[in-house]
């Protein structure tokens, strides 16, 4: 995985502004450990940092190709495409001739033989920017769910663009202002495809290609979900999704580096390790590398809370076993969670602030320990999305509401009636957001983009109306942590469940299927009965772990007491001062569940995120 950045400016000659490039080339640096590189040339300059995982001697980037002596196009390429074999051996019967063995130089060339089209072609996890010097345009694509991000932001006469928010940020032109859209999006945990928290600047959408040229810039979908008829029965549908699995996970295997898997013990994750244990011993005759993360005795201690009812060491040690796996336990201690440095690191990483405190603190640490042992992990992500594991999918009240499920959902829980981190907040600034209106708003945007099948039932319709709000509304946001928590140690984290004929597959499959047994992700269960222990398949959904220990809880309240004392905090005045107050007269409110938490955390982020980025907020 990698970073990528650039500038195209057609009224002016780039080559001297290396430094600029250089710049925002740098606050790259963690996404790529391995090498960087940059290539300037008269409207346009582009900036790579790698971290190599196939072919290390010959992916190195920017890279270029020529034709009879004069560079034809650039590219900066971010990502993995997995196919990239048989897209090879298809361009060489084409005339295309290749001088490395790795996907980049095939992404370029297929782009020279195909255009802009070659987008449908690749398979995988990506995103890069392209120059092309004969035409003088840039290309900038995207994968289909959005796995790698790609930021952009339109300036006259050209654009910039970068792989994270801080990399336009180092640009002299951009200023990190924040309107009230911005902030919209900041505290939503229903995200608008597309948009940016900060004003000057944009996320390309998932499955998008952009041209920007003399003449202007175009933005076309490459591709969307469809609503096509489900032809296969509940059987065939089972051995169909295995069979998926078995093809999709065997690829991903593939690399140059270390590379394992994280298991939680959940179902998600063991099945995904379970195949690849297969196919690693059948293959070449060694055992996958497993981790699982746990606190300072979370098992032994663990308090069941309204969605986490079980701790995951124990699962994941028994599927490790199960599996003969060279299993690593990593243990993070409360201290670590607390660290200052490390929730800045956490905060920097992702460019803005979150709800999710030690939840973010913790799988960063745990990319962190990972990347110690493997440059490649492959996870369970988007399982639930696509097989419905979500609790909300099946509350009724969630369900039924016109807006999206898991909004009320939050509304459900101890602690967030009116919302997730919202709570510490001055009121007048949430009436000016209206979260409300805004989630009202954008739900029926949203819903209005949800292609259906002909003939379908009310249940039916909805639950795919549901499932297509999950992966377009809910997913970026799980995927836009994921990224950024990992990449900041150079780690490469790889979703077999997202794979886009999966997900097509699974749009259409109905939910009467998903649900044939009346519990969560029957068919995921029943496609991989076979593989991992009985235990698992029967284990409920727990989401990632948050400590439970009360000395968390009591550093939040005395950063928030620091914070609020100190008439520096540039947090002050969107805070409501009462609210605060009423919290620190509460410490033992911040432990008892962990949704009070997150309104302290948000709090203290925002502070930490107006200090270090020196926001400027318009609203």
């Amino acid at each position: 995985m990698c970073g990528v950045a650039g500038w195209v400016d057609f009224g002016r000659d780039l080559v001297g502004e290396r430094p600029v490039l250089q710049s925002m080339t740098d606050t790259l640096a963690r996404r790529g450990v391995d090498g960087q590189g940059l290539w300037l040339r008269g409207h346009a300059a582009l900036g790579h940092t790698r971290t190599t995982v196939i072919d290390p001697e010959g992916g190195g980037q920017p890279f270029t190709v020529e034709e009879d002596g004069r560079t034809v196009a650039v590219m900066v390429y971010n990502g993995e495409v997995y196919n990239f074999k048989q897209l090879r051996a298809e361009l060489r019967e084409r005339g295309q001739r290749f001088e490395t063995r790795g996907d980049t130089e095939v992404v370029l060339r297929a782009y020279l033989e195909w255009g802009t089209a070659c987008a449908e072609r690749l398979e995988g996890i990506f995103a890069f920017a392209i120059w092309d010097v004969r035409r003088e345009r840039l290309v900038l694509v995207r994968d289909r769910l959005g796995v790698k991000p790609l930021f952009y932001s339109p300036r006259p006469g050209g654009i910039l663009f970068g792989s994270e928010p801080k990399a336009l940020l180092a640009h002299p032109d951009v200023r990190p202002v924040v309107t009230a859209d911005g902030l919209r999006e900041l505290f939503a945990t229903a995200k608008q495809p597309g948009r940016a928290v900060f004003r000057d600047m944009a996320e390309l959408r998932p499955g998008h290609v952009m041209t920007v040229g003399r003449d202007g810039t175009a933005d076309r979908a490459y591709w969307e979900l469809e609503a096509r008829p489900h032809t296969d029965d509940l059987a065939t549908t089972i051995t169909k999704v295995r069979s998926m699995l078995e093809e999709i996970v065997l690829r991903e295997l593939v690399a140059d580096v270390p590379l394992c898997t994280a298991l939680s013990g959940g179902v998600d994750s063991s099945a995904v390790t379970a195949i690849a244990a297969r196919w690693r011993w059948r293959l070449e005759g060694e055992r996958v590398r497993t981790f699982v993360t746990t606190f300072d005795d979370y098992a032994r201690d663990f308090s069941p809370d309204d969605v986490r009812f079980s701790a995951d060491e124990p699962y994941a040690a028994e599927v490790a076993g199960h599996l003969r796996s060279e299993h690593v336990n990593i243990m993070l201690s409360t201290d670590r969670l607390m660290d200052r440095e490390t929730r800045l690191a956490v905060l920097l990483a992702q460019d803005m602030p979150t709800t999710l405190g030690d939840m973010d603190t913790s799988n960063y640490l745990t990319s962190q320990e990972i990347k110690t042992h493997s440059t490649v992990a492959l996870a369970g992500e988007v399982a639930d999305e696509i097989f419905g594991g979500y609790n909300w999918m099946f509350k009724p009240e969630c369900v039924r509401a016109d807006v999206f499920p898991w909004v009320v959902n939050e509304t459900l829980q101890p602690g967030s009636p009116d919302g997730q981190g919202r709570r510490l907040f001055d009121r007048g600034l949430m009436e000016k957001l209206d979260m409300g209106r805004h989630y009202t708003d954008t739900y029926h945007q949203a819903l209005a983009e949800v292609p259906h099948q002909e003939a379908e039932s009310v249940e039916e319709r909805r639950m795919r109306a549901i499932g297509h709000l999950t992966l377009t509304r809910w997913l970026p946001m799980l995927l836009d942590r994921g990224d950024r928590l990992s990449m900041a140690h150079g780690l490469e984290l790889r979703v077999p469940y997202g794979d886009h004929r999966l997900v097509e597959y699974l749009y259409n499959t109905p939910w009467s299927f998903k649900t044939f047994d009346g519990r969560e992700k029957s068919i995921l269960r029943a496609a991989v009965a076979d593989l991992v222990p009985a235990s698992v398949l029967g284990r409920t959904k727990s989401p990632w772990p948050v400590t439970q220990d009360p000395a968390y809880a009591r550093m939040l309240h005395d950063e928030l007491a620091a914070a609020v004392a100190d008439p520096r905090s540039p947090a002050l005045p969107f805070l409501d001062g009462e609210a605060v107050r009423r919290t620190l007269a509460d410490p033992e409110g911040m432990a008892r569940d962990w949704p009070s938490r997150m309104h302290i955390e948000m709090a203290l982020q925002f502070n930490a995120w107006l200090t270090h980025y020196k926001v400027v907020v318009e609203v």
